[in-house]
């Protein structure tokens, strides 16, 4: 039980929507884990929120899980510039990476069409050479995407990612923030390895 998890969130809501659910399955196993958000969409926020809504949004998902301010980094690159910031993105990662010594990293996938996301996925290839490193799936941003690595849930698993994504109030115009959504896909892979619900990861690199 002494795994340390690593999740890189491009933006603020990135890694409930990708591996919410199995989050919350590590958590209950007493995994130690942590999870880093490069932005916080301040330029990006809907019209009638402040500017820090997606930062508060996201201190509160984190807390449905009982995931502690401690265990969040919470940078500021601003949306859509990453690849101008990739040495410093790089840097943070190397840093974080260096601090927490992570068993395993989740980042977005390189099939992910978002040039934040993409960033984000190549240089977590090159942070964290010495770490198992999975890529979840985000499907209305993957050209494609290999189901190579199954996580099982259970239905509390996906009931705690939902309550999770709800806390983003200014984006629950989204479709891939409907419930029913979550469910489906979660659903659609359970049934592809004999199983009620699961999330799908790419494998990029696995240190045994």
């Amino acid at each position: 039980m002494s795994d340390r998890i690593l999740i890189l969130a491009p933006h603020t809501d990135d890694g409930e929507l990708g591996c919410g659910g199995t989050i919350a399955r590590f958590l209950e196993e007493g995994k130690d884990l942590y999870y880093v958000a490069f932005s916080t969409c301040r330029n990006t926020v809907a019209p009638g929120y402040p500017e820090d809504r997606l930062e508060q949004e996201l201190k509160m998902a984190m807390r449905t899980y009982g995931i502690n301010d401690d265990h969040l980094f919470i940078l500021d690159y601003q949306v859509r510039e990453f690849n101008s910031e990739r040495q410093k993105i790089l840097d943070d990662m190397i840093r974080i990476g260096n601090q927490l010594d992570p068993t395993y990293v989740f980042a977005p996938s390189l099939n992910d069409v978002h040039q934040d996301h993409h960033v984000i996925a190549e240089e977590a290839i090159r942070a964290f050479k010495k770490n198992t490193l999975l890529a979840y799936e985000v499907p209305w941003n993957n050209l494609q995407f290999n189901n190579q690595t199954f996580i099982k849930l259970e239905k509390r698993h996906i009931d705690k990612k939902i309550e999770a994504i709800n806390c983003y109030e200014s984006q629950k115009n989204r479709a891939y923030s409907a419930p029913d959504f979550t469910i489906g896909q979660a659903r659609t892979h359970g049934v592809q390895v004999g199983c009620e619900y699961a999330e799908v990861f790419e494998l990029v690199r696995w240190i045994f």
